[in-house]
């Protein structure tokens, strides 16, 4: 199966543009917000655009759910697709999707800005910001049966490949899920600071924890974290098995808690003691 990734920051047109991307590299299957669409078609998965949290929606889209990620799994290797076109904010979150549904490694990644002008870009981060409207992929009378938000009217997409010219005409769908009423949603860094340091606290090997720095968003439009921490470990450790154990259980952590990936972690072994 050949993977390519679909990436832009969130409500720049990745949903709106998907189709086009799709028939333009022939690509029949597509996974977007939690849902595997195959030949305009929802087989598996649910919409993360369907729940009732901005923090539940971003652990959807990744399938962070073990019966969530198994239901899409199962429907993949019974359609067999040759190619899959995954959706996500950024290649950390493409990743991410691919690792949990158990997919070979991505082939080749396409930007929002490769088939949307500037213009059209501002334009979908005004509608999302001011309206709160989301795009769905699907033609809306196959959505009513998976989607309970608030659905509100299809659309007909006459959009222009990268050449320039017309593609065909697709059926999408425009919901207003019903997290976008509630506004933003933010953490401060207190919260992150008592996090990090509460997972920290159970790994065997860490004496203590010397520094926690965290920057939110470091990517415009992103929902990524860039996460720095200096730590004093006991001696004897194996010091390549304990990173990888806390880069892992931080991810975990942090992303089921808050909804927000780890983009970047950087750890600095300060001292080493008896």
């Amino acid at each position: 199966m050949k993977i390519i990734g679909f990436i832009g920051p969130s409500g720049t047109g990745k949903s709106h543009h998907a189709l086009v991307v799709a028939y333009d590299n022939h690509i029949d299957s597509i996974i977007d917000d939690g849902l595997l669409i195959y030949q305009n078609r929802i087989i598996a998965g649910c919409s993360a655009k369907d729940e009732t949290n901005r923090m539940r929606a971003v652990r959807c889209a990744i399938f962070l759910e073990p019966s969530h990620a198994a239901a899409v799994r199962e429907a993949l290797s019974r359609v067999k697709p040759e190619k899959l076109l995954i959706l996500g904010t950024s290649k950390h979150m493409v990743q991410r999707i691919r690792e949990a549904l158990y997919l070979p490694p991505v082939d080749a990644y396409i930007r929002i800005e490769e088939v949307s002008c500037a213009a059209e870009i501002a334009k979908a981060r005004a509608i999302r910001k001011a309206e709160g409207k989301h795009i769905i992929p699907v033609p809306t009378m196959e959505l009513k049966s998976h989607f309970h938000g608030y659905l509100l009217d299809p659309i007909r997409s006459f959009l222009h490949n990268r050449s320039g010219k017309k593609g065909p005409d697709f059926e999408q769908s425009v919901v207003r899920p019903i997290f976008s009423y509630y506004g933003k949603l933010i953490f401060s860094d207190d919260v992150f600071f008592a996090l990090i340091r509460h997972c920290l606290a159970g790994i065997d090997g860490i004496v203590k924890v010397n520094r926690v720095k965290v920057a939110k968003n470091y990517v415009p439009g992103s929902n990524g974290l860039a996460v720095v921490l200096g730590v004093t470990v006991r001696y004897g450790v194996h010091i390549k098995t304990l990173m990888q154990r806390i880069r892992c259980s931080l991810q975990d952590d942090i992303e089921y808690t808050t909804g927000m990936s780890v983009d970047i972690l950087k750890i600095t072994v300060r001292d080493v003691v008896e």
